[in-house]
Formats: structure tokens, C-alpha cells, sequence
């Protein structure tokens, strides 16, 4: 058909690789629905994203083939003029299928891991190197990748030259450039307008994909491609902000005095409460990786994950309804330690020289000793740079110890307890240690060494329904547990502990499948991404509690400061969770790459969209107080009011809550 019109050689290869690279990207996507696809969606409503899909993909292959439609248009680049131009444009189209595959490939992974397509925060790894193909060599058979990846290059590119010698061998017996160049012309509009948009008025841009209003069946209709170009721009940090817009609703929020309206001052002299504790106790701060609460004991799950840990809650104060501001292990250590969410948009906060130096209120524990201990290197994520915010921290990390390597994250996290303990214990003076834990994260390597530590078996159903991949990801959050409980045991044996406060937060929870323990707000909303627990636990100094109200990461510091029989100076969105004049309840969440924020409250979780128009309450509570339309209005509008306050506040603050400086606006 396309000789009898005519058409040129390379357009008839053109439309030819055209199909075949709109095969590929749509078995990817069929590929997506059958792997990741939520029970509660149904196939047929996923239409819409794949005719928003195609579009996408259509853009993506015009912009592939581009350069060899444009540049055949001249005879002598023409992919059919001789065979070292035939080389040449094949060793093109296979570079170019290699990234597309690896795209895909990475995409494919990103989804599993966490439900998301591939962005441009994937850059962030490039910045680690050693420890990114360190985690990756680890966790994944990567020998077996490469091998299917290159397999699979080779297979596609061969089809590629063997499609070249078909049409060379049907043309034969027509001159290579009698045809009519309008086809040219022609292939040239269509491509345009795959570029511009599809059967789309305006320009077809990212943000289209977040109008399908469902999670999922946005992220299947935007290929890694679209995605990780458009998130590229989200790379440099955006410091606007409306802060004093909303100055009075902040104020409210942390019982700011209000007496000089023109300061918008945040800073407020915390002086030490009645029940402050008189005998200088030592802290001891635990930063939890992947401390997902849903997949624990202490929310009902069946599989008892962490019985020890569930028993430490019933002796200490426990608070169920923690939330991470949002997903990632250097968002939540730079939310905990300096008290501000983590809203820039891509680039972690500790990573940006702007917004890494911040004050933190670790400082105002005078006469204290300050540790920080890490199982890897500190300079991953640039957790070195802050946590040197810290004034005369003692960072103690890989090479700093006894124990052996056991993977990229380091010494394992038992060992890692055991090390800081044998320090800890030797300490004359008060002090305060954060240890960062990390084993609880892929590659899930278990030490031999720990012969003691008990391996459950489970069926997968079982593993499935509540919330857990595999059982070796389950595995290694029961040994989470005991490493907890070898690390309070030998501390028991110390002459510290009995002063000291245990304080337990996860850096972030994982997202999953938390239908069969939570409302749905926790799959839907992705709740599940950031709910984590948090403990204060100490026998000798406080009373059990079980707390329920919603509470953030950021208030974990103020808390802390708050016990201790000595002021000190915030400057920040924390707050001191046991101050009984705080009046809200609340924690703020922010997802980056689909650009929602929003507010935990007592019975909703509200949240709206930072990119399109969009917002949605949906309830939290399993059995939710009966309140009427006006009711329910009124703390949407609140809640949308406090979300927005909480999200241009954090970004004013990232640049100004600076050491020795003032923080006024």
C-alpha cells in the first residue's frame, strides 16, 4: 500500500518502528494494571488512562523518531542512502531503546516499591552513588537484569534492521528517491501533533493525568518518560511563599502571643511545666527505618510483627496516631530534628545548602553531650551536614566500630544498639543519642551471627491481606523487633537507664494495601506512606499513657524539651504534645510528586492538590462522630485553612530558621 502511494523508504521504516515502539510502551502499561492494579478498581474504568496514556506515549515516540524524520528529509541523511547511514541511525534507535527499556524498567521498580512512577527525584541517588548501586547490587539480581535488558536490545534492534532490509528488498526496483516528498510533510504535522497533544485543545501536559481523580489510574496514564522530564523542573527549590497570609492561623495553632501583630513572630521561650523532670534524664531518640504502623503489633495486625515493642507501648507513652510529613528516610530525620516539614518539592531538604543549616532545639539541652549514631555513612543523604547543626555532636558511623559490615547500610542494627550502648554507658555527664536504624529496608539481610532470632513461616495469602510483599520484607521487620528488644535489655543492665528516655519514631511508614487493619483512607490516601509509631518510654520517670489524637514527627523534639526542668526556644511547627493547652490536633502531609498536602485531624484527613483544583475529605475513624452538612463544611474549611497555613509556613522557614538567626518576617 505505502509503495503503490509512493511513500518513501524511510517513512515506510518510520511507520513501521512507530508501531512497534507504541507496542512496547503499551505492553508496559497493560503490564502495570496486571502487577500493581487495586482490588477495588475495575479494569474497565481504567479506560480513560489508557486513551490519556496514548497520548502520552504518542508524544514520546514522535519526539524518538523526530530526528530521523527531520534530517531524512535531506537526501544524503536519509537512513536508506548508503549502509553507513543504515548504521548509524540503527546504533541511534538502539541507544535510544536501552533507555527507554531502562526507564521502564526502573519505573517498573519504583511502582513496586512504592506505588509511584519513576521521577525525577530518582536523581537524588546519583548524588550517593557508592551506596545507591551498592543497595541495588544487594537487593536485586541485577546480573539477570542487565542480561534481559541488553537480550532485549538486541532482539529490538535486530528487528529494527531487519524491517531496514525488507522495505530495502520490496523497493528494489524503485529509485530511492522518486517519491513524493509531501508524505514528509505530512508525517511531519502528524508528529507535531502527537507533541503538542493528541486530540487535545491545549497543550498535553503533566498535570492532566491528576484530573482521572484516583491514585492509580493517574499514574498508569503518565509513562516514566513524561514524568521524570516534567519533575525535572520540581528540581530547583521554590521558596515563595504566603506565609504572613496566614500568620493568625499559625499563631492559633502553637499559642503564639498575637500582642504585636507586625513582628509575625514564631519564636516563643518555652519555660519547664510542673510536672518537668528535675533529675536531668538522659535521652536516647530512635529513629526507626520504615517503621510502618499498620504493619505492626500495636495496630491489631494478626501476624504480630513486634511483640516486644507492643509490650514497651503498654509501659510508656504511646501515641497511635503519629504521622511522618511525608515518605523518605531524609525528609523524616530533617523533620524530627529540626521540627519543619520537608515541602520542597524534589530535592531533599538536607541536600539543599540553603535549607540544610537549620537551628534545631537539641541545642537548648545545656550541660547534655550530644551522639549521633549511624550503622553506614552519615554523609549518605548528607545526614553529616545535618546533623552537624548540632553543636559539638560526636558522630559515630561506619569505621567508628567494632562490629563487622554486614551490607551498604553498614553494621547491622543489633550491633549498632549494642555499640552506642557500650559508649552510652561510659558517659559521666547527661546526654543526648540519636540512633538512626536502617535494617529494616532492602536488601532485609538477617545476620547469621543472630541464631537466637526466631523466623516465622506464613503463607502468602496470609502475608498479602495484612499488608506485608514477601516474607522475607516480613522477616526483617520482626528482627526490627528484636533487635528493640536486645538493644532495652542490656540497657536495663546500665546504671543509665533508669534516667534516661527511650524515644521511638519511624522515619516513615510504606505504602500497602492497610484495608484489612484501617479505614480506607490509609490505601486510598496513602496514609499508610507516613503513619508511624511514636514512644516515650521510661519506667522510672513516666506514666503509661495511650494517646489517640493525631501528632506529627515535627512535635517530637518540643515533647522531649518539654520534660526536662529547663526552657528552651522554638522556632519551628513543633509542639509540645503534652502541653494541656494545645488546643488543635493535627498533622500536616505533604506527597510530592502528585503535589498533595494536607491536614490529619481528629476524625478526617483532608487533603487538596497543590497543581490542579482538587480536594477531598475522607473520614479516618472507623466510627465517625454523626455530624451534619454544616458541621462537616465547617472543618473542611478549617482543615484546608490549617493545611495551607502548615505547608507556606514550612516553606518561609526552610530558608529562615537559621543558627543565631532572628525568625521574624
Amino acid at each position: 500500500m505505502l509503495i503503490k502511494w509512493r511513500v518513501s523508504k524511510t517513512i515506510q521504516w518510520i511507520v513501521r518502528l512507530f508501531f512497534i515502539y507504541l507496542f512496547i510502551f503499551t505492553a508496559f502499561r497493560i503490564a502495570t494494571v496486571i502487577c500493581f492494579k487495586p482490588l477495588n478498581i475495575k479494569t474497565l474504568e481504567l479506560l480513560p488512562s489508557f486513551w490519556l496514556g496514548l497520548k502520552y506515549d504518542l508524544r514520546w515516540i514522535s519526539i524518538i523518531l523526530f530526528p530521523i524524520l527531520f534530517l531524512s528529509f535531506f537526501k544524503r541523511l536519509s537512513p536508506f542512502y548508503n549502509d553507513r547511514l543504515k548504521k548509524i541511525w540503527t546504533s541511534y534507535l538502539g541507544v535510544i531503546t536501552l533507555l527507554v527499556l531502562f526507564f521502564y524498567g526502573a519505573d517498573f521498580g519504583q511502582f513496586a516499591y512504592i506505588n509511584a512512577r519513576l521521577n525525577a527525584d530518582a536523581l537524588i541517588f546519583a548524588e550517593d552513588p557508592k551506596e545507591s548501586l551498592q543497595m541495588i547490587w544487594q537487593s536485586y539480581p541485577i546480573v539477570w537484569i542487565l542480561l534481559a535488558l541488553t537480550g532485549g536490545v538486541v532482539l529490538i534492534n535486530r528487528l529494527f534492521q531487519k524491517l531496514h532490509f525488507v522495505i530495502e528488498d520490496n523497493n528494489s526496483n524503485i529509485h530511492k528517491f522518486t517519491y513524493r516528498k509531501r508524505w514528509h510533510f505530512l508525517c511531519l504535522l502528524f508528529f507535531a501533533w502527537f507533541i503538542y497533544g493528541f486530540l487535545t485543545i491545549k497543550p498535553l501536559d503533566f498535570l492532566r493525568a491528576f484530573r482521572l481523580n484516583e491514585e492509580f489510574k493517574s499514574n498508569l496514564a503518565l509513562n516514566p518518560l513524561q514524568n521524570f522530564y516534567t519533575t525535572l523542573s520540581f528540581r530547583d527549590p521554590d521558596f515563595n511563599n504566603n506565609a504572613k497570609q496566614y500568620y493568625k492561623t499559625i499563631a492559633d495553632f502553637l499559642n503564639i502571643d498575637q500582642s504585636d501583630r507586625k513582628l509575625y513572630n514564631y519564636q516563643r521561650i518555652i519555660q519547664p511545666g510542673s510536672s518537668a523532670l528535675e533529675s536531668q534524664p538522659n535521652i536516647v531518640l530512635v529513629i526507626c527505618e520504615s517503621f510502618s504502623m499498620y504493619k505492626s503489633t500495636m495496630s491489631g495486625n494478626p501476624l504480630n510483627s513486634t511483640p516486644y515493642f507492643n509490650e514497651l507501648c503498654k509501659q510508656g507513652i504511646f501515641f497511635d496516631h503519629c504521622f511522618s510529613p511525608t515518605f523518605g528516610t531524609a525528609r523524616g530525620v530533617f523533620a524530627t530534628i529540626t521540627g519543619i516539614p520537608d515541602v520542597q518539592l524534589s530535592k531533599f531538604a538536607t541536600r539543599n545548602e540553603e535549607s540544610v543549616n537549620q537551628r534545631t532545639i537539641i541545642n537548648d539541652f545545656e550541660g547534655y553531650e550530644k551522639y549521633y549514631f549511624i550503622g553506614g555513612r552519615s554523609q549518605f543523604n548528607n545526614f553529616s551536614g545535618l546533623i552537624k547543626n548540632i553543636k559539638d555532636v560526636n558522630i559515630y558511623e561506619e569505621g567508628s566500630y567494632q562490629s563487622p559490615v554486614m551490607n551498604v547500610w553498614g553494621i547491622s542494627d543489633k550491633n549498632l544498639f549494642l555499640e552506642a550502648n557500650q559508649v552510652l554507658s561510659k558517659r559521666q555527664k547527661p546526654f543526648f543519642a540519636i540512633i538512626q536504624t536502617a535494617d529494616n529496608h532492602r536488601p532485609y539481610d538477617i545476620p547469621a551471627e543472630d541464631s537466637d532470632f526466631v523466623r516465622k513461616r506464613l503463607n502468602e495469602e496470609d502475608l498479602k491481606k495484612y499488608g506485608f510483599e514477601s516474607e522475607k520484607e516480613y522477616t526483617a521487620f520482626a528482627y526490627m523487633d528484636y533487635c528493640y528488644k536486645k538493644f532495652i535489655e542490656t540497657a536495663k543492665k546500665e546504671k543509665y537507664f533508669n534516667n534516661t528516655i527511650f524515644v521511638f519514631v519511624g522515619d516513615h511508614g510504606v505504602e500497602g494495601n492497610a484495608t484489612a487493619i484501617y479505614p480506607d483512607a490509609w490505601t486510598e490516601q496513602r496514609l499508610s506512606d507516613e503513619h508511624i509509631p511514636l514512644l516515650f518510654y521510661s519506667p522510672s520517670l513516666l506514666t503509661p499513657q495511650l494517646r489517640q489524637e493525631p501528632v506529627s514527627q515535627i512535635d517530637v523534639l518540643p515533647t522531649i524539651a518539654g520534660m526536662i526542668q529547663q526552657p528552651y526556644f522554638n522556632t519551628t511547627l513543633g509542639r509540645d504534645l503534652l502541653d494541656k493547652t494545645k488546643s488543635t490536633n493535627a498533622a500536616f502531609i505533604i506527597y510530592h510528586a502528585p503535589g498533595w498536602i494536607g491536614t490529619v485531624g481528629d476524625d478526617y484527613f483532608y487533603r487538596k492538590n497543590i497543581r490542579i483544583n482538587k480536594e477531598e475529605m475522607v473520614p479516618i475513624r472507623k466510627s465517625n462522630p454523626d455530624f451534619n452538612k454544616k458541621q462537616t463544611d465547617s472543618i473542611k474549611k478549617h482543615l484546608s485553612n490549617l493545611t495551607s497555613a502548615m505547608y507556606e509556613t514550612a516553606r518561609w522557614m526552610l530558608l529562615n530558621n537559621k543558627n543565631n538567626s532572628n525568625i521574624n518576617h
